[in-house]
């Protein structure tokens, strides 16, 4: 990397473990970066990612933590720090067109642009039974995830890969697909791949509730959501008589061979399953209930109980 190249500003929106990667990726590749913006983490949250902050302090790097990315402190501070360039790694908030007329920005996203634009890609890319995802950095606008393509890495999505797994395989996507292209974007030469908004979907944000499991769907669904969801995520999960149950692991299975179950939990030699609407069935090794671990035994008991 020239002299040149080494003294480019930046200033970084950065949250969890891509946020992590990728701005480690700018400081190796010489980058000079003047703030960082991040989150503070929630209390509500499971928080089972890396932190930017904790980067930022060993680092010395400067941070802040706005709750309002529209704010005019925020704007002052970004402007202040003249950066010339911007990146947004997983920062949670829209950043504001005044904002963007900064300084030239680019944003790492966890798919395969055009593919799964929006909120929390590699859920909804599991979801769907997608057998392949990415990360893709992009030049920023106002609209989500429609600038320009600069840089794309594809990473597989096997049968039984959860989100998680899935989100570990995207992350160094993302840190390769930066390091690739970095010395081309900070000497003005990247690409400028067109972004075909006619293809792909965009897709909102999730909740807990959103893993409501319907057995009456087909088995390959209902495994995918589990898949979706898994742990460290809230989990799928299905009221039975006022107790929340909730899948840890699970694989899907075949049917149980010369049984008719209805759709549901069920216990069949001393194995937890979970009966789908195609008479398939999901192996459930892993359950709990209203938070507390189950056994089979424990499960029968209580569907005996309540039946």
């Amino acid at each position: 990397m020239t002299e040149f190249e080494a003294r480019k500003r930046a200033v970084v929106f950065a949250y969890h473990n891509v946020g992590v990667r990728c701005l480690k990726v700018l400081l190796a590749g010489g980058v000079d970066v003047g703030l960082v913006v991040t989150h503070e983490d929630s209390s509500s949250e499971n928080i089972w990612f890396e932190s930017v902050i904790s980067l930022c302090q060993a680092e010395g790097i400067p941070y802040i933590t706005p709750a309002d990315a529209r704010s005019p402190e925020l704007l002052a501070q970004v402007r202040a720090a003249k950066p010339d360039l911007m990146f947004s790694f997983y920062y949670r908030h829209m950043l504001p067109a005044a904002l963007l007329d900064i300084a030239p920005a680019f944003n790492m996203h966890g798919s395969l642009l055009p593919e799964f634009r929006g909120r929390a890609p590699v859920n909804w890319a599991v979801l769907h039974g997608a057998s392949v995802t990415g990360a893709t950095l992009h030049e920023m606008t106002v609209k989500p995830d429609a600038g320009a393509i600069v840089a794309q890495i594809e990473v597989p999505i096997l049968p039984d890969d959860t989100a998680h797994e899935v989100f570990g395989k995207v992350q160094v996507a993302a840190e390769q697909a930066l390091w690739r292209v970095l010395p081309s974007l900070l000497a003005g030469t990247a690409p400028r791949l067109h972004n075909d908004l006619s293809k792909g979907g965009y897709f909102g944000g999730r909740t807990p509730e959103d893993g409501r499991i319907d057995w009456n769907q087909p088995a390959q669904q209902v495994y995918n959501l589990h898949r979706a969801v898994a742990p460290p995520y809230p989990g799928a999960f299905t009221d039975v008589h006022g107790v929340r149950y909730v899948i840890q692991r699970a694989r899907l299975a075949g049917n149980v061979v010369g049984l008719s179950l209805p759709a549901g939990l069920a216990v069949v030699d001393d194995r937890i399953f979970g009966v789908c609407g195609d008479g398939r069935m999901l192996t459930i090794s892993s359950l709990t209930a209203d938070g507390v671990a189950i056994t089979a035994a424990q499960l029968q008991a209580r569907l005996a109980a309540a039946a």
